[in-house]
């Protein structure tokens, strides 16, 4: 027995092993950390496009007359704000105002919903919402099995899978979606993503999924596409200042601090965290999570202290080389006094300390397209 035996698998599972991919260990599944090298397949997102397979993230259906009012009650966004059609980032919260997880809500009709949650949480996230069910009698159910989940991200992302897509990508707005046939197998197609990029993600039936990992590589090879593996995708969501859980993200802290107070909507009556939440965005917070650059050669890794003058005052939540900037960057919680552009602290590796500045956010932003919806 080998130690990835009990490790799940993606449908796409035996063409990465055939392509020759690095194979890792990530929240229980064997998973593509690079193919053919972590900054070429960032600088094909950025430039031209790349493939992910996601389909290690949780799917949790949400059904019933009162799903709606499950949902409002446990997250701080506004899912009533959602028609059919459209997708939504928001946060399951605590009592606390901290993360239970962040997740995309897809609204696939009037009483039924779609959750994205995070690959490590989706038991914990079912728990949850089961938990706080039965008053109000819906049916929540783990149909992560039955899904399988490609991203296709960069530049070039709608002319490749327009090829084998019969509708209009044009037609698809940014945080919206539509059931369509993707080289004939039904599937959800949404522009949204994880890398700061225009893009879209697919979800297929796992049963037919298989071949679509192939179709697409065939039919992007002219456009550049390339696979891409998690390596490059931690990079890329790092670029564009986009919150990894576990990391970045956790039941310690709030969603105010995580500076995503903007996914917090009071007016929309009472959830869990409300009362929290909205004396933080009134009152503001002890802290805040930055951006920050290193202004040495060495890599801030997430957990190394941050201080000022020897003195510990937060600590990393990300860091990594940033291929777009050729920067060492990273996320960093900081007392709200130091969270200004140019304040400068030190972080602790390895025994010695190395500068560090505070910068604005996202690192990277794109520019955007003058085509309606083109995001």
């Amino acid at each position: 027995m080998t130690g990835t035996d009990n490790l799940r698998h993606t449908p796409f599972h035996d063409a990465h092993v055939d392509a020759g991919a690095k194979m890792v260990s990530f929240a229980g599944w064997h998973l593509p950390v690079q193919f053919s090298g972590l900054i070429r397949e960032h600088q094909a997102v950025r430039t031209r496009a790349g493939l992910f397979d996601v389909s290690h993230m949780g799917e949790l259906a949400v059904r019933g007359p009162r799903s709606l009012e499950l949902l409002q009650r446990l997250t701080c966004n506004d899912v009533g704000s959602l028609s059919p059609g459209r997708v939504q980032y928001n946060a399951l919260t605590t009592r606390q105002g901290t993360f239970v997880d962040d997740l995309l809500v897809y609204r696939l009709a009037e009483q039924r919903f779609l959750l994205v949650v995070n690959a490590a949480n989706t038991a914990k996230d079912l728990s949850w919402l089961r938990s706080h069910a039965a008053e109000f009698e819906v049916e929540v159910e783990d149909e992560s099995n039955d899904w399988a989940q490609l991203a296709i991200q960069g530049p070039n992302a709608a002319e490749v899978l327009q090829q084998v897509v019969p509708r209009s990508l044009s037609e698809v707005k940014y945080y919206r979606f539509i059931e369509v046939d993707v080289d004939s197998v039904p599937c959800i197609v949404s522009r949204t993503g994880y890398t700061g990029e225009r893009g879209f993600e697919i979800y297929a039936p796992a049963a037919k999924a298989a071949r679509l990992w192939d179709v697409l590589l065939d039919r992007g090879a002219a456009h550049g596409l390339l696979p891409v593996g998690l390596g490059a995708r931690n990079s890329l969501r790092l670029e564009a200042k986009l919150a990894l859980y576990g990391n970045d993200i956790d039941e310690r802290t709030t969603v105010v601090e995580a500076d995503l107070g903007w996914i917090v909507k009071p007016q929309k009556g009472e959830f869990l965290g409300r009362e929290v939440l909205t004396r933080q965005l009134e009152a503001g917070t002890s802290r805040k999570l930055v951006g920050f650059e290193m202004l040495g050669r060495r890599i801030a890794r997430p957990g190394y202290a941050a201080s000022i003058d020897g003195r510990t005052v937060g600590r990393v939540a990300s860091g990594s080389y940033s291929p777009t900037l050729e920067k060492n960057i990273g996320l960093a919680y900081l007392p709200t006094e130091l969270c200004e552009p140019r304040s400068e602290f030190q972080v602790e590796i390895r025994g010695r300390t190395e500068a560090a500045v505070v910068v604005p956010t996202p690192f990277y932003k794109r520019r955007r397209s003058r085509q309606a919806g083109n995001a």
